[in-house]
Order: structure tokens, then C-alpha cells, then sequence
């Protein structure tokens, strides 16, 4: 991997989880999701209207399918992770949605197309399965088997933590091939998706009005925030997977992690932070074990 490569991921992570920590304090839903999206249909604009004047004219079938399978993919991840932010911790959620995709990837390869792993892949999914212990509560559980509620927003934060990562894997192999087979602009990748997560977003909005005016007075700051610079964060991603491998780029996304239990612990206040950190680490580093074996 180049060091422009490495560098526009560092910062793509840094970026990406400051915005996830704003996406769990708003304590938005599917509406949260519309807002955003609606944001960077719109602040996105002048750029996407510069970039996709002579582009987009010339996509054909193959380039709006994955256009729409993108955006569809992308409003089911999202969609998922508020909901697991509203029920369970940011530094359960988050490091399990970033390192599970990798190690499913892995265990379906293995498992289903005969796939050799080498005893540092093995390790890596050591250090996965170890560090979602340790987010999970390592020897805290014990103590959450006498607090129902405690560990019930554990498990919660497991479930969607997982399912967000399935997500995450799927929409990173459909971006990276429309990027680097298909050579489509990765800003335009992104920001065309942006009306395929309005359309499918839209009608949970236009069932309550009244409700969504209220939400947006709440949420609007929240909002804004996120679409300002998650596209950024995003992009920067798709530009380093025209730069290096794939599979090296989507493991090396898993830094992003370590600025979420560093920063998100501290501003949300959210315990068993020194095993959440260790968690973290451990999956990055059995990530990028993963992808080196």
C-alpha cells in the first residue's frame, strides 16, 4: 500500500468514526437518515453536478445498478447502526460493525470455497474473536449475568454490531468494483446514491409530518454534521481502493475503530472503557493479521 493510500485512510477513519460519535448522540432512526440525506443531496450538489455533467450521461445499465445497489445497501447499514446506537453503547456497536465484515468474509471463504488460511490468519481471527470478548465485557460479563439490563444492551450491541459489519462487507465490494472495474468517479459513486437513500427513505417521513418536524428541530445540528463529512470520509476510502488493493484497504479501515473508543468512550462517558480500547485493538490488529494471511 502507498503512503498517499495510507494516508487518505488514516484520515477517512479519524473522520469516519467523529461522525458515527454524532449519529449516536442524536439517537436518530430511519428520519435521521432521510435528513442526512437529503443534506448531501443538497450540499453536494454544485460538486456532483460539476463531476456528473459528462459523466452521468454516459453510465449505461451496468453503471446504475450498481449505483442503486449501492444506495440500497448503504440505507440498510445505516438504518441498522442508528437503531443499534439507540439500544446499546457506540463502543460495543462500533468496533464489532468494522471488524466483523472482514472476519465473514474470511470464515465464508474458508468455510464454503476451500480456502486455506495460514497460522497468521488464524491469529487474526484469534485477535477478532478475543477483542469481541472484551468489548463485550470480557470478565464483566460474569458481573452483567446479575444485571438483566446490562446485558441485554450488551447482546443488543452484538446483534446489530454484526449485522451492520454484514452490511458494511456488502456495500464495500459493490463500491470497490464500480470504482476500480467499472472506473466510476467515487465521488459520483457516493453522491448518486444519495437519491436512491431519499426515494427509499422518503415515505417513512411523509407518514408523520408532524412527527418529522419535531425530530428535525432536535436532530438538524446532528444532521448536518454528518452529511458535511461523512461523504468525505467515504470518498477519501474509494480513492485509496483505486491506489491499493482491496483487500488491503477495507482491513486498514479498522483504525477508524481506535478513534472510536478513544473519543467516543471519553465524550459519551460509556463504561468498561480500557477492555472496549483493548477490544478494539485486539480486532484491528486481527484484521490486518486477516488480510496479510
Amino acid at each position: 500500500m502507498t503512503f498517499n493510500a495510507f494516508a487518505l485512510i488514516l484520515l477517512a477513519g479519524l473522520i469516519h468514526a467523529c461522525w458515527n460519535i454524532a449519529a449516536k448522540k442524536a439517537g436518530g432512526d430511519s428520519r435521521f437518515a432521510f435528513f442526512t440525506s437529503v443534506l448531501m443531496m443538497l450540499g453536494w450538489a454544485p460538486l456532483g453536478w460539476w463531476l456528473g455533467g459528462d459523466a452521468v450521461p454516459e453510465w449505461g445499465a451496468k453503471e446504475w445498478g450498481f449505483v442503486v445497489a449501492s444506495g440500497l445497501l448503504h440505507v440498510a447499514y445505516y438504518v441498522i447502526l442508528l437503531r443499534g446506537y439507540r439500544q446499546a453503547d457506540l463502543t460495543v456497536v462500533y468496533p464489532l460493525a468494522r471488524g466483523s465484515g472482514p472476519l465473514m468474509s474470511s470464515l465464508v471463504a474458508i468455510t464454503f470455497l476451500g480456502e486455506q488460511i495460514s497460522l497468521l490468519g488464524g491469529l487474526g481471527i484469534a485477535g477478532v474473536v478475543g477483542g469481541v470478548f472484551l468489548i463485550a465485557g470480557g470478565p464483566a460479563l460474569l458481573r452483567a449475568a446479575h444485571d438483566p439490563a446490562a446485558r441485554q444492551r450488551v447482546h443488543a450491541g452484538i446483534r446489530y454490531g454484526v449485522l451492520t459489519g454484514a452490511f458494511i462487507a456488502s456495500y464495500t465490494v459493490v463500491d470497490g468494483y464500480a470504482v476500480k472495474v467499472l472506473r466510476m468517479s467515487p465521488i459520483l459513486v457516493d453522491y448518486m446514491g444519495n437519491f436512491v437513500r431519499v426515494a427509499v427513505l422518503a415515505p417513512v417521513v411523509l407518514r408523520d409530518l408532524p412527527a418529522a418536524r419535531v425530530l428535525w428541530r432536535v436532530q438538524w445540528r446532528f444532521a448536518l454534521l454528518v452529511a458535511a463529512v461523512s461523504p468525505v470520509a467515504y470518498v477519501l476510502v474509494l480513492y485509496a481502493m483505486q491506489e491499493a488493493p482491496l483487500s488491503h484497504v477495507a482491513p486498514a479501515r479498522e483504525v477508524s475503530m481506535l478513534f472510536a473508543a478513544l473519543i467516543g468512550g471519553h465524550l459519551l462517558g460509556e463504561g468498561d472503557r480500557a477492555a472496549r480500547i483493548a477490544g478494539a485493538v485486539l480486532i484491528a490488529a486481527g484484521v490486518t493479521a486477516l488480510a496479510l494471511g
